[in-house]
């Protein structure tokens, strides 16, 4: 079966994750991920794609964004790599490809899910047992949100500001909706959706957008089509 376009919207959120090829390590040192850093940055505004969260880990990477055009992904995340991949295979002296084929995205309902997504990619060092607390992770987005060191590569989401009238008060906000660790079954929906490249959103959010997007957007159901029964005459 041919595998579907990614499934991008203007104007929402998206969830993306770019891994290493064959798990291997995409960041090696601190220059590296600043490098990394600063490409996207520079993408992301070319493109007009606003960055709302991210995590850095050694072979893998997780984004939160909002593209302002359907093409506004892939051209930043191709962008990034033309420049990033070509000088970290010169610095270690390697070939070939760095990520493991095209980056995964799920489109997020934002009232829903925007701030669950936002929160599993700022504390997924802690998940992967690196650091106890979000705060002591370099690499991440979560420093900027709680008001410890501001992030030029950040575009702050409307429900970012909702959280309250002041900086500190949505940076005092954001610490206790982090504190709460997330439950198996919202690391497993976020995961899924990603992974498989699906929406993240309640059924209705699903199906208007099925509607909108004029293709599908939901998980084929299994089996043969059911059959309806030819009526007697």
């Amino acid at each position: 079966m041919a595998r579907l376009p990614r499934l991008v919207v203007a104007n929402y959120p998206h969830h993306i994750i770019q891994s290493g090829n064959n798990n291997q390590a995409i960041f090696r040192e601190d220059e590296d991920y600043q490098r990394f850093l600063g490409w996207l940055k520079e993408s992301a505004k070319e493109f007009k794609v606003a960055i709302h969260a991210y995590a850095l880990m050694q072979d893998h990477l997780h984004l939160l964004a909002t593209p302002a055009t359907v093409e506004g992904l892939a051209q930043t995340m191709q962008r990034v790599g033309r420049y990033y991949v070509p000088w970290y295979n010169a610095k270690y002296a390697r070939s070939g490809g760095l990520f493991q084929g095209r980056f995964k995205t799920s489109l997020i309902d934002p009232e829903r899910y925007f701030m669950l997504v936002s929160r599993y990619i700022e504390t997924n060092a802690v998940r992967n047992l690196l650091v106890s607390d979000p705060l002591h992770y370099p690499w991440s987005s979560y420093p900027h949100h709680t008001g410890i060191k501001p992030d030029s590569v950040i575009t702050d989401h409307a429900l970012y500001w909702a959280l309250g009238n002041t900086p500190f008060q949505r940076e005092a906000a954001y610490i206790e909706l982090s504190r709460p660790s997330l439950s198996p079954a919202e690391r497993e929906a976020v995961d899924a959706a990603v992974l498989k490249g699906w929406p993240l959103g309640s059924d209705k959010f699903k199906a208007e957008l099925q509607l909108r997007a004029k293709r599908q957007v939901l998980p084929a159901k299994r089996g043969r089509p059911f059959k309806k029964p030819v009526e007697a005459t």
